[in-house]
């Protein structure tokens, strides 16, 4: 048996079928074409040009491998293959280009990603608050997989002692604004991406401007007043939130769709004292940990923007790094939130620092 996996454009053809199975097997890839023509009359000619020879505008692929490394149309298909057909897709204004093809090729097989889903990444815009632990791998993997803007903020400068889980930043960007040294790793990754830095601090005079162009932000921040900051932002502005924090061997995640899911407040209703939960700084933090906390986050993003799978919502995931384990929480919706609640209290952004009651005397 032979599985194909059918794009949207010819799912038409195959009555709405995005995986066909033949039972056929030791047949090159043009014979198998024809036979496919025998149970679907019409997809040969949307493959095949008028002289037989495969349309280039249209990818072939078997069990992950492109035919054109293989044995092109002679490729043999044998019993248990997968054939994936990419074709080039015209969406209104966005097309793919071969390189786009090519460098997306592994994920666009995926029947939940497709051409559309690989369209929905290239048109998303993401804003990561925090190039730091977990601001690095997030914006890697994003950049990696195509969201084609994404806006880093951060006030900070490259630290010699960044680099052992701050994996976005290189040794020769020590003394660089992390914003800049991050631009500069993620433009040599994927120049398709457009990035936009915001080298400052998030706070109550800036971050609905910077955050109203967005359509998805990520939380990658190490300290309470940002925290709540960007959460009460996103719910004022309706714009989904990944969260993510870090501490010592510790980690948690969840995600927020504003006035659909419980937000920051209604898990962590009030800051603790200061000094109560120590930092990074303080405690220390296992690099490996941040970064898989941040792959979390980036795999949460790209559900988001596909519109697949089932994201953290109302619910809390916590990884033990040290036992290897992972539990998760239902985060209930608190109908007394101060924000998002049913008769909130706070409407506009507030003083931070004085709420996590961590104002430093001038």
């Amino acid at each position: 048996m032979i599985k194909v996996r059918i794009p949207t454009p010819l799912q038409k053809i195959t009555k709405g079928k995005q995986v066909v199975e033949l039972e056929i097997s030791n047949i090159s890839l043009k014979e198998f074409i024809e036979k496919l023509e025998e149970e679907f009359p019409g997809i040969k000619e949307r493959l095949l040009s008028e002289d037989g020879a495969l349309r280039r505008f249209i990818n072939f692929y078997v069990n992950d491998e492109d035919i054109r490394f293989l044995d092109d149309e002679n490729t043999i298909l044998k019993d248990g293959d997968v054939l994936s057909i990419i074709p080039a897709i015209a969406g209104g204004a966005l097309e793919f280009s071969d390189d786009q093809i090519e460098r997306y090729s592994r994920q666009i097989i995926l029947s939940e990603v497709g051409g559309k889903g690989q369209k929905k990444l290239l048109s998303a815009r993401v804003l990561i608050v925090g190039a730091g632990g977990l601001g690095s791998p997030v914006a890697l993997y994003l950049a990696s997989a195509g969201v084609g803007t994404l806006g880093i903020v951060d006030s900070d400068k490259v630290e010699l002692n960044n680099l052992q889980r701050q994996i976005i930043h290189r040794t020769g960007t020590v003394g660089f604004p992390k914003t800049e040294s991050a631009e500069k790793t993620l433009r040599e990754l994927n120049p398709d991406v457009k990035i936009i830095t915001y080298n400052l601090r998030s706070d109550s005079q800036n971050a609905l401007d910077i955050i109203k162009d967005y359509d998805i932000v990520v939380d990658g921040s190490d300290n309470f007043p940002t925290r709540y900051l960007i959460n009460d932002a996103c719910v004022f502005l309706d714009k989904p939130l990944s969260h993510g924090a870090i501490l010592r061997f510790d980690g948690q995640i969840f995600t927020i769709v504003p006035h659909q899911t419980p937000c920051y407040r209604c898990f962590f209703e009030s800051p603790p004292p200061p000094g109560f939960v120590p930092s990074c700084q303080e405690a220390g933090i296992l690099g490996a940990v941040a970064g898989i906390i941040g792959t979390l986050q980036a795999n949460e993003v790209l559900k988001l923007i596909m519109g697949i799978g089932n994201p953290l919502l109302g619910r809390i995931l916590i990884f033990d790094a040290l036992n290897t384990e992972f539990r998760e929480v239902k985060i209930p919706k608190n109908p007394e939130c101060p924000v998002c609640g049913e008769k909130p209290t706070i409407t506009e952004l507030i003083d931070y620092e004085e709420f996590c009651n961590m104002k430093r005397d001038k």
